[in-house]
């Protein structure tokens, strides 16, 4: 934030800003800055940017050393507060594409040469990622050191929070790869559940070639599950610029959760489950790659329903 955020308003080095970085420094960013005041809350705004400002999270972390059980109350007590870390996921994407654009500028080199590090600014905009899935780890950790001793509840309560946090981080990131939708995803509730499955589907009015053709050869969907709807949609994988292949969900169809029925359970595969529609007119079969995923989503589902 000091060496390169900062930098941009610097008028000795506006001159080197490429174009494509013009007036976009909080998509490059995210909510860096908000994660940065998290660690910093009570030691008040004016010194935001000042080098080795005491870190308020990590101190209290610190405390834990010698009372360790209390450890997950740290967590606890800013469940919210680290919901911070799923908004500035949702935009590394947007982030990294624009990295790719301007990060060999000779801005970016400017900046790094005073700085004096070896590693380019996009090292430093994967801490934050890097760091939720850290937490998890200490609290596992800690747990291994604490079985039916005082705190141990308190752990495992923290480490489910942490890795709710870290599935909300993962769904997110897929769920903005939805292409083709008409409506806003972000009105359809909270996102439960994502994921690949085999699909079959069944149609008692007309498509009767498509139900023959259907019961043998499945389509590959990736199913969102709202609390108001569930998303069918066509994963693709398309290579950007060289780089990593990156996902995009082609959105094919959705059913109202107000409308539909489960069917748990369907003879001679233990791992399908059926999903059905306006009194069985629709039906889709659909196969989990596991006996226990698809108890997890007829679990979320059968909440939804319920």
């Amino acid at each position: 934030l000091q060496g390169y955020a900062s930098e941009m308003d610097n008028p000795n080095l506006v001159h080197l800003i490429p174009s494509s970085l013009q007036n976009k420094k909080e998509i490059l960013f995210g909510n860096l800055p908000e994660i940065y005041e998290f660690h910093n809350r009570h030691v008040g705004a004016a010194v935001v940017l000042r080098p080795r400002v005491l870190l308020i999270f990590l101190k209290e972390i610190e405390n834990c050393i010698e009372n360790p059980e209390l450890l997950a109350r740290c967590f606890l007590k800013r469940k919210e507060d680290l919901q911070i870390y799923e908004k500035y996921c949702q935009n590394k994407p947007r982030s990294e594409a624009l990295w790719r654009q301007c990060g060999d500028s000779i801005f970016f080199q400017e900046c790094q040469r005073k700085l004096d590090h070896k590693l380019s600014l996009d090292a430093y905009l994967l801490k934050p990622v890097q760091r939720i899935t850290k937490y998890q780890l200490l609290l596992k950790e800690m747990l291994k050191c604490s079985k039916n001793s005082e705190g141990t509840a308190e752990l495992e309560e923290a480490l489910a929070t942490v890795l709710d946090i870290i599935k909300s981080v993962n769904d997110s990131m897929h769920q903005i790869a939805i292409t083709g939708y008409e409506g806003d995803v972000s009105e359809l509730g909270k996102l439960l559940m994502q994921g690949s499955f085999n699909v079959w589907t069944d149609h008692k009015k007309g498509h009767n070639k498509v139900k023959d053709l259907a019961r043998f050869k499945p389509m590959q969907r990736h199913l969102f599950l709202y609390a108001k709807m569930l998303l069918f949609c066509k994963k693709r994988e398309e290579n950007t610029d060289g780089h990593e292949k990156t996902a995009s969900y082609s959105f094919k169809n959705s059913l109202k959760m107000s409308t539909v029925g489960i069917t748990e359970n369907v003879k001679g595969d233990n791992k399908k489950f059926e999903i059905w529609y306006n009194g069985r007119e629709e039906v889709y079969i659909i196969q989990a790659s596991s006996v226990e995923l698809k108890n997890t989503w007829i679990s979320e589902i059968r909440k939804v329903l319920t």
